[in-house]
């Protein structure tokens, strides 16, 4: 295909895509009430516990109610329409990749969805602590105004980072495939592995809230295991193939 053709089917799957996000937009506009109180439940469940109802929801502006459930509805269309706009991704780089790379990058693609959003609702587990504990702070005589743009953002960046985090073991199975870490390299740094889960653990959730800490870290250790061990079942595949390929001498 010519720049021009290129340029042009760019479009067409670009078009297709927004079309998608703006129907998962006004599909998600529709239930941003449940969301809402979802999102909302560890500011009742500290409204019942002590007892006052100054700990709200609070919104500054005119258009702030209104603001707020147009940026609940781009976050959730953008998840309902994932399969849209992931296929016209695809379909747009699959023309130019070869068979081999084509298996690998459903194979990770097909890891890392998941992965991700199974990241996201440990993220829903962990934000009610978090929320529940920083309350704790508030001095006697305090209020707890929840600014609603600022509560949404600190519960959907967390949400997304915790996501995220779940994924990075697959990128190290990819830097493997690559050829560029083995298994054992991977497996070496396994000290240097559990410290950054624990700080991002800590980084992530309260400083005293140990439960959700220890609970984020151990996932993420047990994800980086487990992405080692499929990195050295992958060398040990490709020892075999080299070795009956003449490539290689067997080891003794």
């Amino acid at each position: 295909m010519s720049l021009g053709a290129h340029l042009v089917e760019l479009r067409k799957r670009l078009i297709i895509a927004a079309v998608a996000l703006v129907v998962g937009m006004v599909i998600a506009f529709l239930v941003t009430d449940p969301i809402i109180h979802f999102i909302t439940e560890p500011i009742r469940h500290i409204s019942d516990e002590r007892g006052q109802s100054i700990v709200a929801l609070n919104f500054t502006a005119v258009t702030s109610p209104f603001d707020l459930r147009m940026r609940i509805a781009f976050s959730i269309g953008l998840f309902l329409s994932a399969p849209v706009w992931l296929w016209q991704i695809w379909a747009f780089i699959m023309p130019g990749l070869t068979k081999k790379e084509t298996l690998y990058t459903v194979s990770f693609v097909g890891a890392a969805i998941p992965l991700f959003f199974a990241g996201c609702y440990v993220g829903t587990l962990v934000v009610p602590h978090v929320i529940e504990l920083m309350a704790g702070f508030t001095p006697e005589g305090g209020n707890n105004l929840y600014e609603a743009s600022a509560f949404y953002d600190f519960v959907f960046k967390l949400m997304i980072v915790v996501g995220v985090s779940f994924v990075l073991p697959v990128f190290l199975v990819a830097l493997n495939v690559a050829g560029i870490m083995t298994g054992r390299d991977i497996l070496k740094g396994w000290r240097v592995a559990i410290l950054v889960s624990c700080v991002f653990g800590a980084l992530a959730t309260p400083a005293a809230d140990l439960v959700s800490m220890f609970m984020l870290a151990g996932i993420l250790v047990v994800l980086y295991f487990a992405a080692a061990l499929v990195s050295m079942l992958f060398d040990r595949r490709k020892r075999k193939r080299d070795e009956a390929a003449g490539l290689t001498s067997p080891i003794a």
